[in-house]
């Protein structure tokens, strides 16, 4: 498949124009700092654009990040304006027609943003083996992918390096497509809809369990959306099947819980993380006012205790009493009812 990913976006696509399906290339909901971002980046690098969501993790001031299958560099000289000239992106992509396109305006985007130096560098290579790369262990902040793990025909190797390149309380944060069932192989062996970002798509139950098992325990969804494939050929091809693009992070935390675990615990966002003074969004689930005391499971007090976030918050309570699952989750107490004893304490035997 790679063979087939390397011509697609090498020879057959030249701009955003020639994709069949629309799963791509969609810029839903842009925040209004990043539209001065995307003014800065050059045409041509805006035209070779392929991606199917936005990659902004708050807080990339001074850090360095990763970009999973850069492209042509759009997103890199984005998050290059957001990681400032003290921080540092890192591009990776297989194809080498689109690291052309991205090498050649890199000093144009540095005069564009002020810098002295570059502070981008784009690296010809496979995201499933960052090894050969030599980037070490333990030596990224954040990691940023937009619409390209589902290119990789083994997403679990892409995982496990970036768990392993992650430093402690580092992000995997990435938007992909993703599909309501298993793709069938007939499907995902068909060069156009592999390259159009749906015959490698992941049935989402199995991105959860994946993810878990490559370390990643308790993977958060941020946004989604349905994708319309707005082809009709395609469309009678795919069936029943639904496809969704959707923007995870997870993170690099050891000793996360397997299930979102009530400890009494809650944090008050201080609205200092730039761009978010009201308002701070961790996943779907979760978006957290300033000021505002707000009740927390004890994997998401450790998403942001024990991360680049941790100043940011002020936390109430530890890990010493248990309440159970945490309500609203998606899991409970399975039993229809409990037996009560004269004292009306749960009581009964075994069976």
């Amino acid at each position: 498949m790679q063979e087939i990913v390397q011509k697609y976006y090498g020879e057959t696509l030249t701009d955003s124009s020639d994709l069949q399906t629309n799963a791509c290339c969609t810029d839903t909901n842009l925040p209004e700092y990043a539209k001065p971002l995307l003014a800065k980046v050059h045409d041509e690098v805006l035209r070779r654009y392929y991606g199917c969501g936005l990659v902004l993790p708050q807080l990339l001031d001074g850090l360095t990040v990763l970009d999973l299958g850069c492209g042509a560099g759009r997103d890199v000289y984005v998050l290059s304006q957001l990681v400032g000239e003290q921080g540092q992106v890192i591009g990776v992509d297989m194809t080498e027609e689109q690291l052309t396109v991205a090498r050649r305006h890199e000093d144009f985007h540095r005069r564009a943003f002020g810098y002295a130096n570059s502070n981008v560098q784009f690296l010809h290579g496979d995201i499933e083996r960052l090894h050969e790369l030599e980037l070490a262990d333990a030596s990224v902040d954040v990691i940023v992918s937009n619409c390209v793990i589902n290119l990789a025909p083994d997403k679990a190797a892409v995982l496990r390096e970036a768990w392993r390149v992650l430093k402690p309380g580092g992000e995997l944060y990435f938007s992909d497509v993703y599909s309501d069932r298993r793709i069938p192989a007939v499907l995902a062996r068909d060069p156009v809809l592999y390259g159009e970002c749906l015959g490698g798509a992941l049935y989402w139950n199995d991105f959860l369990q994946l993810a878990r098992r490559c370390g990643f325990v308790d993977p958060r969804l941020v946004e989604d959306r349905p994708v319309t494939l707005g082809n009709a050929q395609l469309a009678e091809r795919t069936g029943n099947i639904r496809f969704y693009s959707a923007t995870y992070r997870l993170f690099k935390l050891d000793n996360l819980e397997l299930a979102c675990e009530d400890h009494g615990q809650s944090v008050v966002y201080r609205g200092t993380i730039p761009h978010h003074p009201h308002l701070f969004i961790l996943d779907k689930h979760h978006a957290i006012e300033t000021g505002r005391q707000f009740p927390v499971c004890g994997n998401t007090l450790r998403m942001l205790h024990d991360t680049r976030f941790r100043e940011h918050f002020d936390f109430f309570g530890n890990f010493d009493r248990h309440f159970g699952i945490f309500p609203g989750c998606g899991m409970g107490l399975p039993f229809d009812g409990a037996v009560t004893n004269g004292s009306g304490k749960a009581g009964g035997g075994c069976c």
